[in-house]
């Protein structure tokens, strides 16, 4: 059989002329090998920009810290734990501390509602977070005014606040609040510093726009014996997670007097575990997508194949006449074949432009993605998927044809 680029190309373009010939009914066999391309596409975009997007504020947000929170191990009725066994408390904050050497700094995290009061300004319902010193290095939010907290301030349980510029604003504060007195709970609170307020929360959660921070052992003194606190761990490398993970759960089962057979009474959590949860979720999503685009090619598929068999029909006389004057089988079967590919491929085309608008789309809001864009592994498989639909389905019609009798052909109407 003659292979030559030249026989191919001009195959391609009879399959162009044909296809261009009948429009409609090309454009009708295509649309569900668009649909399916199309929707995989969009959601590989979306999947791939939310991804970089997701990384990106895990990275900000600080790859290497841990967090210990209390936990109510799984059991019911009399075997619960009572909650003075499960929260935290500050003897364990201690020992870790002391005892964790993957870890390069601890702060604990506490916070209770209050009403606010500057003056005449008065704002109830304000969050105030008790933190440590270490809290600005950890979670990478210098002050940009005034100071931090210090030892001194821990320690005694000084009455001094730290604000963000929005409770600036909403407390009617001075530009420079440092200095300035706020009520806190009916207690007077001097303002020792200021902090850029965080823009953008992890996972374009939208942090309260009003902070307010006091010592850890000041709030503390400020709630009630039933509230709790969690503890935010800066581990000194990413790569020691698992270590720190280990450090913690000895340290905390020892001091906790947890027997081997006992469960943990605490929960430890780290960023690289939110990473691996939403790796397995954008798989999930990408089997869904490639669920729809299997049942879309394969309804495609059956439509080029339907097509293409009433192309055989039509063409009965023309495939008589090419093989009266030589055309061999497989001239034959090439030519329907190659036009059933093209056919498919041309709707995988246009169902990729069609994916990319529809990504496009996704970044025009404000609260959109950064970016969604179709990768080239997705584009390259798209084109790879839908000839194979193409020769899948057209390898039966193309094989019809082929095996017409050339007498028969010439005398049908």
């Amino acid at each position: 059989m003659n292979l030559s680029p030249r026989f191919i190309l001009q195959t391609i373009l009879l399959a162009v002329r044909q296809i261009r010939a009948h429009k409609l009914r090309s454009f009708l066999t295509t649309l569900g090998i668009m649909i399916g391309v199309a929707s995989v596409s969009t959601v590989i975009a979306a999947l791939t920009g939310l991804k970089e997007q997701v990384l990106s504020e895990f990275e900000s947000f600080g790859a290497s810290k841990m967090f210990i929170f209390p936990d109510q191990p799984d059991r019911a009725g009399q075997n619960r734990y009572p909650w003075r066994e499960i929260k935290l408390k500050e003897r364990e904050l201690d020992g870790l501390v002391e005892n964790c050497p993957s870890f390069e700094q601890f702060t604990p995290n506490t916070d209770f509602r209050a009403t606010v009061i500057h003056g005449r300004k008065e704002v109830p319902n304000i969050n105030v977070v008790g933190i440590w010193p270490s809290w600005h290095d950890i979670e990478n939010r210098p002050v940009i005014m005034g100071r931090p907290f210090v030892e001194a301030d821990e320690i005694d349980a000084k009455p001094v606040a730290i604000v963000n510029d929005d409770a600036i604003t909403e407390l009617e504060l001075p530009i420079d609040p440092v200095g300035s007195i706020i009520m806190v709970k009916g207690r007077r609170f001097l303002i020792v510093g200021v902090i850029e307020t965080n823009r953008t929360g992890m996972m374009n959660f939208q942090p309260e726009q009003t902070e307010i921070w006091v010592p850890f052992s000041t709030a503390r003194r400020m709630q009630s014996p039933w509230s709790f606190f969690y503890i935010t761990g800066q581990v000194k490398s990413p790569d020691l997670v698992d270590e720190a993970t280990a450090e913690i759960r000895y340290v905390m089962r020892s001091m906790r007097q947890l027997g081997p057979d006992d469960p943990d009474t605490f929960r430890i959590e780290a960023i690289d575990q939110y990473i691996e949860q939403f790796g397995k979720l954008a798989t999930g999503i990408t089997a869904i997508a490639a669920g729809i685009v299997a049942i879309s090619l394969l309804v495609g598929g059956i439509g080029i194949m339907n097509i293409m068999l009433v192309s055989v029909s039509e063409r009965t006389r023309e495939i008589g006449l090419r093989k009266a004057v030589g055309a061999t089988p497989s001239a034959i079967m090439l030519q329907f074949l190659l036009e059933a590919v093209v056919l498919s491929l041309l709707g995988g085309l246009i169902g990729l432009g069609l994916g990319q608008g529809l990504a496009f789309l996704l970044t025009i809001p404000e609260q959109g993605l950064q970016s969604a864009n179709i990768p080239s592994w997705a584009v390259a498989l798209a084109v790879a998927f839908s000839a194979g639909t193409g020769v899948i389905f057209g390898f039966f019609p193309a094989m019809k044809a082929a095996r017409l009798d050339p007498i028969e052909a010439l005398r049908h109407e």
